[in-house]
C-alpha cells in the first residue's frame, strides 16, 4: 500500500521528519510517500493560515492522488480534511484527528502540548471540530520563541516535557498529544520521563491510514459527504480544476 504523507507546509525538513517518525510504525510493505507544498508557509499556525493551507492540500491531493491508496494530511489542525474527505474517493486522514481518536482509547481524558501558545485558537477551534471538546483536558503552549522551526524539538524539549508533566499533574490528563509537525518523533524520545501515554499524531495517522486502506470503505453515494456535483472553475491548478469538473476518471467511481 502506498500513503501519501502530504505537508502543507513549505519546510521540507519538517517532511522529513514526519517520514522517519512514521517510518518506525509502518507496516512491512507500507510504502510512505513524501509531498511538501510549493507554496505557501514555513508552519501553520493561524486560523487564516489554515485556511490558505486547506486550498493547497487539495491542489496537492487532486496532483498525487491517482498514485496512492490513502493521504495523510501532515499539519495539526488538519487543513483541508473535511473538503478532501467530499472531493477526493480514497481515505484522507488528518493527523490531529487520528491522535485525538488514539488518544480517546487509552484514557478519558487527552492534552495537547505545542510549540506556541499561538496555536492555542486554532488548535481549540480543531478540537471541536471533531466533536471530542468533552474528551479534551487543556491545550497548553511554550511561552518562548524559537529560532528554528527544523530545531524547535532540540531547543524546547526540556520545556515541553515539562508542560506534558504539568497537564498531567493540573488536569489529571490521561495521554498527552505532541501537537505540530515539527514534533514528529518526540514521543518516542521521552515516553520514559512522562507518566502517561504519548501519542505521535504522525504515527497514529499512518497507522489509521494502513486500517482505512485494508478495510476498503466504500465511498458513499449519499450523505454530506457525498461527491459533489460537477463545476467548472476558473485559475485553478489543471488538475484540481479536471477533478471539479469531473473530467479526470476517479477511483471507485
Amino acid at each position: 500500500m502506498r500513503i501519501l504523507v502530504l505537508n502543507p507546509n513549505t519546510t521540507e525538513s519538517v517532511t522529513a521528519l514526519m517520514i522517519e517518525a512514521s517510518q518506525s510504525v509502518a507496516a512491512a510493505g507500507t510504502e510512505l510517500v513524501p509531498m511538501t507544498a510549493k507554496r505557501g508557509l514555513p508552519y501553520i499556525s493561524t486560523r487564516a493560515e489554515a485556511q490558505i493551507g486547506g486550498a493547497i492540500v487539495l491542489e496537492m491531493i487532486a496532483e498525487a492522488h491517482r498514485s496512492v491508496d490513502a493521504v495523510v494530511i501532515a499539519a495539526y489542525g488538519d487543513p483541508g480534511l473535511l473538503g478532501a474527505r467530499e472531493l477526493f474517493d480514497i481515505p484522507v486522514i488528518g493527523i490531529s484527528e487520528a491522535a485525538m481518536l488514539t488518544a480517546c482509547m487509552l484514557g478519558q481524558r487527552f492534552a495537547l502540548v505545542a510549540l506556541s501558545t499561538a496555536f492555542n485558537g486554532w488548535y481549540r477551534d480543531c478540537v471541536e471540530m471533531h466533536g471530542l471538546t468533552g474528551r479534551c483536558a487543556g491545550i497548553y503552549g511554550l511561552d518562548q520563541s524559537f529560532t528554528s522551526i527544523a530545531d524547535v524539538q532540540d531547543e524546547n524539549l526540556e520545556a515541553l516535557v515539562a508542560l506534558a508533566k504539568g497537564a498531567i499533574e493540573a488536569q489529571d490528563a490521561d495521554s498527552i498529544i505532541f501537537a505540530g509537525a515539527p514534533l514528529a518523533g518526540l514521543a518516542r524520545k521521552v515516553r520514559e520521563r512522562i507518566p502517561a501515554p504519548i501519542i505521535d499524531p504522525i504515527a497514529a495517522a499512518v497507522k489509521q491510514a494502513e486500517a482505512l486502506i485494508a478495510l476498503a470503505p466504500r465511498k458513499a453515494p449519499l450523505g454530506s459527504f457525498k461527491r459533489p456535483a460537477a463545476k467548472t472553475s476558473v485559475g485553478l491548478p489543471a488538475s484540481l480544476s479536471a477533478y471539479i469538473a469531473q473530467l479526470e476518471d476517479r477511483r471507485g467511481a
